[in-house]
């Protein structure tokens, strides 16, 4: 690919000095557009600042391809400023789609809608288990669940909070979601369950002045929830772009093995 024939890049950094580095770096090396001009954009940085980059770029089209600058970096690709616009022309594309999360307050109004490309949590806020009523579809399937709360997490925020409260990993492509507990008192040998992607799924908070509850949307928080309703949405889809031979897919695959 020559320049001129190359897409508009544009290259975005975190704070941290490695990724503002390979800022000054790339921009040095290659051609770059405003970032609202761009067709891809290479955020610099870990998984923290990649999910920043995509809920900025909802709806726009963008593509993204991200490079591991900070700390984690699950779901970048490797820092490597040579070649990069082949790397570009032969990346394999990945469309990732959100969970839409509306929260409810004690008077029953929406306080909060938001995204999540990793996963929605519930979390008690004080020294008390929150108590919690799981609804899949208008079913109720636990009548009470004692716990210091609860996610629903998407394939790719499987191997994130989901994987690090013991739930399962979910392949990219299998339609699933992971509806896992955390730190679950009772039932206390209630594990979790796997969900078809386009399931509803509604959480009530039991007792919840005197247990509130907190709502995450990956960095969206909302306080003293009541309810929260949950499902993905495919009105939304962003396209992330990854090396061959740093297959998404394959890597969170191959988490599954990992001991």
């Amino acid at each position: 690919m020559t320049a001129a024939s190359a897409p508009r890049i544009a290259f975005l950094a975190s704070e941290a000095e490695a990724a503002q580095q390979a800022l000054t770096d790339l921009r040095d090396r290659y051609p770059s557009v405003e970032a609202e001009r761009a067709e891809i954009v290479v955020p610099l940085g870990g998984d923290g600042f990649m999910l920043e980059t995509l809920h900025r770029f909802v709806g726009k089209g963008t593509r993204i391809f991200g490079m591991h600058r900070g700390s984690v970096g699950f779901l970048m690709n490797p820092y490597r400023p040579d070649a990069l616009l082949e790397r570009l022309a032969a990346a394999q594309p990945v469309v990732l789609h959100p969970l839409e999360m509306t929260a409810l307050d004690e008077r029953g109004e929406s306080c909060c809608q938001a995204i999540a490309f990793n996963e929605v949590s519930l979390l008690r806020e004080t020294r008390q288990a929150a108590k919690l009523r799981i609804t899949v579809d208008g079913v109720v399937r636990i009548e009470e669940l004692a716990a210091d709360g609860i996610l629903l997490a998407t394939s790719v925020g499987s191997t994130a909070y989901n994987l690090s409260a013991h739930g399962p990993i979910i392949p990219l492509g299998a339609g699933i979601l992971a509806l896992t507990p955390i730190s679950a008192f009772r039932p206390r040998r209630w594990r979790g369950a796997l969900l078809p992607h386009g399931a509803h799924v509604q959480i009530d908070v039991l007792e919840s002045d005197k247990r509130p509850v907190s709502a995450v949307a990956d960095f969206t928080e909302a306080r003293d929830v009541v309810r929260v309703e949950i499902r993905e949405t495919r009105d939304i889809a962003m396209t992330v772009l990854y090396d061959r031979e740093f297959n998404l897919e394959e890597r969170v695959f191959k988490e599954q093995f990992l001991s």
